[in-house]
């Protein structure tokens, strides 16, 4: 994709390419748009990060900041990496710190990194050594946030395994439910990915009387349409190495879980895995993208026409954008759930509510909200 094919009124307005010969560093940072703040956006790292891939998920990062009503602009960042690397702590850490370094100069005065794909707690704490300033990243581990915040008696921090993403899925997929009349208690749920997003996701969606009846990860799908004890299913992940060796259950290809016959699908870990192909066959009543940019919005269109509401990515998972402000404001876990579970549940049914107002696509409302925050047109 060209420069010229996606500028537009709202950016970007960087596009940086790094390269660094001496450790094999081939980095991309996109920053959008800083309308609202510094711009804020996770760092990835997997074979095939393109400078296309990068800006798409820029954007969202701008419309998910706009639409929480956090002072953060959108960006995103990459760096091209090989499974040998991404497993190799040493060459992982030279990769992150070099690229640290080299963006030091604009970090965090308008750049403000997180975790992505293939990045975490570490890296993000390698990141922000190599720049100097704390503020360079969030998703730093809790022991850092000690030092800089902690007060005897009280944890801080927000480390991945509090799930604030899964958090503010389930919450979404309640309002979402609530939005068709749809009671959750009961209601049939499909979760592709069980990963950070999934596993929570399912845990407390279970816990809001939820019936999660598949479950998928790289290795395939796990389906009982009687309902999936989540527990077990954790355990069986973890020593295991996959939920396809849950029983009692059907085994199934990872590709069929988006055409099971449940209320509420969830794709939660891979992009554009609704395509042309198999949008026809999903037969979800209500479609929550956990993951970022599951499918184009061509195929949320289609999935519009057939009378199945699409909660956005940008709207869903934006959990883990609002528990990232949560850290940087050094708050606690405790008012870091209830910041997510009251943005979340707000801004959905704004968006769902706008939608059927103006008889339009949720993204297409959640856009105009967005841009109408952008440009300083706060909607109440």
């Amino acid at each position: 994709m060209e420069l010229e094919n996606f500028a537009d009124e709202f950016g970007p307005e960087y596009v940086i390419e790094v390269y660094d010969k001496k450790v094999g560093l081939k980095g991309i940072l996109v920053i959008d748009n800083r309308s609202l703040g510094p711009s804020k956006g996770g760092i990835r790292m997997t074979p095939t990060v393109d400078v296309s891939e990068v800006f798409r998920l820029a954007r969202t990062m701008t419309w998910k900041n706009a639409l929480a009503e956090l002072p953060f602009g959108g960006a995103k960042a990459g760096i091209k990496a090989s499974i040998e690397d991404i497993k190799n702590k040493e060459r992982k850490k030279a990769l992150i710190q070099a690229f640290s370094k080299a963006l030091k100069p604009i970090v965090p005065k308008l750049y403000i990194a997180g975790p992505d794909v293939n990045t975490g707690e570490q890296e993000m704490q390698w990141f922000f050594e190599a720049n100097g300033d704390w503020r360079a990243c969030t998703g730093k581990p809790a022991s850092v946030c000690m030092r800089l915040f902690g007060k005897s008696g009280e944890k801080c921090g927000i480390p991945h395994e509090f799930g604030s993403t899964g958090f503010g899925v389930a919450h979404a997929s309640v309002i979402a439910a609530d939005h068709i009349d749809l009671d959750i208690k009961g209601a049939t749920i499909a979760i592709e990915g069980f990963g950070n997003v999934g596993t929570f996701a399912s845990k407390y969606l279970s816990d809001f009387g939820a019936k999660i009846v598949a479950v998928g990860d790289s290795k395939g799908v796990i389906y009982n349409e009687n309902g999936l004890d989540i527990e077990k299913l954790h355990d069986v992940k973890e020593n295991t190495g996959s939920v396809v060796n849950y029983n009692p259950g059907k085994v199934l290809k990872n590709k069929e879980i988006f055409e099971l016959t449940v209320d509420i699908l969830i794709p939660g870990a891979l992009p554009d895995v609704i395509t042309k192909d198999n949008v026809n066959n999903v037969k979800a009543k209500i479609v929550v993208e956990a993951a970022n940019i599951p499918m184009i919005p061509e195929m949320e269109e289609m999935l519009y026409k057939k009378g199945i509401l699409v909660v956005p990515d940008f709207v869903a998972n934006a959990g883990g954008v609002i528990s990232s402000y949560a850290e940087y404001r050094g708050y606690n876990p405790k008012r870091m759930f209830e910041l997510v579970e009251k943005k979340i549940k707000r801004n959905v049914k704004i968006v769902l509510d706008r939608a059927r107002k103006d008889k339009i696509k949720p993204r297409d409302a959640a856009l105009k909200i967005a841009q109408e925050r952008i440009r300083g047109k706060i909607t109440k």
